[in-house]
């Protein structure tokens, strides 16, 4: 019993050390991709040490829920790293508390409290970012509660470390239709919600912008938890994706396992890295407003697994 603690401190170290590099990495390969000598894998560890050595300013406009609403995110992200298989195959000590529409609640108030703190800065870049936030959840939230209840429904379980060994162990489940179009569904999601579909600028400088004009008006320790916070969610919802819907294996146990699997989750990620890079390099930007096109597809996707699953199962 002792050890699982000692599992427990594995897993949320593994995703505060794995989630900056896995965002090196991306920036990286973009930049090869692009023919760029881009930034070194370790630029995101840089990043964060530069923005809590900077100074916090509060807009003078601002309330409390500017400057609470990144550390309740990050809290929130952190709780999530706990809850779900991101660097363990089993659960550590806090994951009975959440199931799947635990987890999809949570990463949905993450969202909820950076839009408030970006309405509450008083600055119009950072309203217009929140409203428009808050535009695209209404749809994306609804397709990551749909998507986690599809693949439940596969185990009969909302628990998603019996989900996880499910598929695992059951190449019918995994092959099957219904599970392949949840796994689509939550990969196009996943391209969204991590800024990974080229239909959002990542610059400070556009009005294209979305979760940079959230952020806007943050400076110094609140910048740091809320660009780590964003590193993190890249990290948690991937790592989601590989672990319980494209590749459920590999994964080990014990406390030795439990070290092995870091390296592990290191090698999916490099396949999932190359997949979202090619996504990202491949498609051109199109208008903002094709974002609710895109996702409304998602959604579609979550539905018809759902669908095709309660009609029998079509292989």
């Amino acid at each position: 019993m002792s050890w699982l603690w000692v599992e427990t401190v594995i897993q949320l170290l593994g995703v505060l050390i794995l989630a900056p590099l896995v965002t090196g990495i991306i920036n990286r390969i973009k930049a090869v991709f692009e023919s760029r000598r881009g930034p070194s894998i370790f630029q995101p560890y840089y990043d964060l040490a530069k923005y809590l050595r900077k100074e916090i300013l509060i807009p003078p406009d601002s309330t409390r829920i500017f400057y609470l609403a990144p550390f309740f995110a990050f809290g929130t992200y952190i709780l999530i790293s706990l809850v779900i298989p991101v660097i363990l195959p089993f659960p550590v000590y806090v994951s009975p508390t959440v199931d799947f529409l635990g987890g999809g609640l949570l990463f949905a108030l993450t969202s909820i409290l950076l839009i408030l703190g970006a309405l509450n800065s008083g600055n119009n870049i950072s309203a217009m970012g929140a409203s428009r936030s808050a535009t695209f959840s209404a749809f994306a939230e609804p397709t990551l509660i749909m998507v986690f209840f599809a693949v439940a429904l596969i185990s009969g379980t909302n628990n998603p470390y019996v989900t996880n060994s499910v598929l695992a162990t059951s190449f019918s489940s995994y092959l099957g239709i219904y599970h392949l179009l949840s796994m689509a569904a939550f990969f196009m999601l996943l391209l969204f919600e991590t800024g990974q579909l080229p239909l959002e600028s990542q610059s400070n400088m556009e009005l294209g912008m979305i979760d940079e004009a959230r952020v806007y008006e943050y400076s110094g320790p609140h910048l740091f938890l809320t660009k780590y916070s964003s590193m993190i969610k890249l990290y948690l919802l991937g790592s989601v994706f590989l672990n319980v819907f494209a590749f459920p294996w590999f994964l080990r146990t014990g406390l030795l396992g439990s070290l092995e699997d870091i390296p592990i989750m290191l090698a999916k990620w490099g396949i999932l890295i190359a997949a979202l890079v090619i996504v990202n390099e491949s498609l051109g930007k199109v208008r903002l407003f094709k974002i609710q096109d895109f996702l409304s597809v998602s959604f579609a996707l979550s539905i018809f697994s759902i669908l095709t699953f309660t009609l029998g199962g079509i292989q």
